[in-house]
């Protein structure tokens, strides 16, 4: 089939000015507009008033504790699901983790889930977005310090759940679950739970945002202040152990090789979802220039959606761009002037809510789309200076009404070209063995799905 000819350039010269408006949609604007900074403010001040959220502190009384603060973080989720129309429940998923490693007796340990249940009986897809709402200070083992844990991650906390009010409000084809995990601290345990979970009950997860550590402007020398510029982590090649999961060995030596002699290193699932974040959030967030850091975590430390990465879903995570260490993993105190601990008066709320919005607008344009197509392959029958592609439409949900074709230099970390087309193939006047590919389906209203990186077809 002919291919329409070039419409956009999306990146240019200039990073600054890296993004160009695509089409924004009024409804996602609208939502994005609502996030309020003040109701953040308020639920990580009501988060760090229960003093200790350590995944080992109490869990019987009301006011202090992990347990009200799970308590209360379920009761705000199910109040804001009353607006829902009965689409959104609000559930508990607990499990008891043994004793061993960071833990010093098993300890019963609770997710807390919102699902807004999709609109389309037929698209099964599911998006997550979550923080973690345990804290801890210096020594991870001492559950009753106070440990206000407000950056760290009451702000990631925050973001799930005023996404969750705002959304809960509103209808998607795909259902979206808002999450708050404990056992982070102590090894990524609650989200684990959950992956496993989502996994062994066959949930179609196509995206997963974590947000940990989303609430600091300032560097830790403190003269530097940045609120324009969110960090978005995602592994390179999929976890050995997620394919390992899913295949015999024989098979991932294939599967990995595949991938390498095809050029393939830099385009995993959540290298896509990572860029997908960029395009998007930068579409409708103002003042907001996000960084695709190309590795899974920051350097020797992990996060939450590791835990969704090692099953084999695609995840990434955003973080603040300049951590400020005095304020992470310490106990309260002020040495030579120098005020140590995660209080809330060290959080910028403006800049929570602007991650919030960059949230929000990531999962709705998600879930609006139609699912991403299937089968995507470069042909590769003949030699030639073309590049021929080929797809079919998915198999749930909604039909797209078009396709955009992807395309960049071999050296560039970002999409350059969006080429609308119709029908299920395409040849391009770009040789496949100088540029990168990809196809995403492409709804009416401009709402685009994940990326899907070609394989070869012989």
């Amino acid at each position: 089939m002919k291919h329409i000819k070039l419409l956009f350039v999306l990146c240019i010269a200039v990073p600054a000015m890296a993004q160009t408006t695509i089409k924004q949609d009024p409804a996602i604007k609208q939502m994005a507009d609502e996030v309020s900074s003040k109701n953040i403010e308020t639920i990580i001040r009501k988060l760090v008033s229960f003093k200790s959220r350590n995944t080992l502190s109490d869990t019987t009384s009301r006011t202090e504790g992990i347990g009200a603060a799970r308590n209360w973080i379920k009761s705000e989720m199910e109040r804001y699901a009353a607006a829902s129309g009965g689409r959104m429940k609000v559930e508990f998923d607990t499990f008891t983790q043994p004793a061993g490693g960071r833990y010093d007796k098993p300890t019963v340990l609770k997710n807390v889930l919102a699902i807004l249940k999709g609109t389309d009986p037929g698209d099964t897809r599911v998006y997550m977005v979550s923080g973690h709402y345990d804290s801890r200070v210096t020594n991870v083992m001492n559950a009753n310090a106070v440990e206000p844990g407000a950056v760290d991650d009451a702000s990631g906390t925050a973001v799930s759940m005023e996404l969750c009010r705002v959304m809960a409000q509103r209808s998607f084809p795909a259902t979206i679950i808002f999450m708050a995990v404990p056992g982070e601290e102590q090894g990524l345990n609650g989200s684990a739970h959950v992956a496993k979970r989502a996994k062994d009950e066959h949930w179609n997860v196509d995206a997963m945002l974590n947000n940990d550590i989303v609430g600091n402007t300032h560097g830790q020398d403190n003269d530097l202040k940045d609120n324009i510029h969110v960090r978005v982590f995602s592994e390179g090649i999929p976890s050995i152990d997620a394919v390992l999961r899913n295949d015999t060995t024989r098979r991932v030596a294939a599967a990995i090789s595949s991938l390498i002699g095809n050029g393939g290193e830099n385009d995993s699932p959540s290298r896509q979802l990572a860029r997908y974040t960029k395009e998007t959030a930068e579409r409708y967030v103002d003042q907001l220039d996000v960084k695709l850091i190309y590795r899974r975590d920051r350097f020797l430390r992990g996060g939450d959606q590791t835990s969704f990465q090692l099953q084999g879903f695609t995840a990434v995570r955003l973080t603040e761009m300049n951590e400020d260490f005095t304020h992470q993993h310490q106990d309260l105190r002020t040495e030579k002037g120098i005020v140590y601990g995660d209080l809330p008066e060290f959080a910028d709320f403006n800049y929570i809510q602007k991650v919030a919005r960059m949230n929000l607008s990531v999962l709705a344009n998600l879930a609006s789309a139609p699912a991403s197509p299937i089968n995507v392959g470069v042909t590769t029958t003949q030699l030639t200076n073309n590049t021929t592609l080929q797809w079919q439409d998915p198999k749930i949900g909604k039909k797209p009404v078009g396709y955009y074709i992807l395309m960049r230099e071999t050296t560039s970390p970002l999409w350059e070209r969006k080429i609308y087309v119709t029908g299920n193939q395409t040849t391009l006047d770009y040789s496949k063995d100088n540029y990168f590919f990809a196809v995403q389906s492409v709804d009416a209203g401009g709402h685009e799905s994940l990326p899907i990186y070609p394989k070869p077809v012989r």
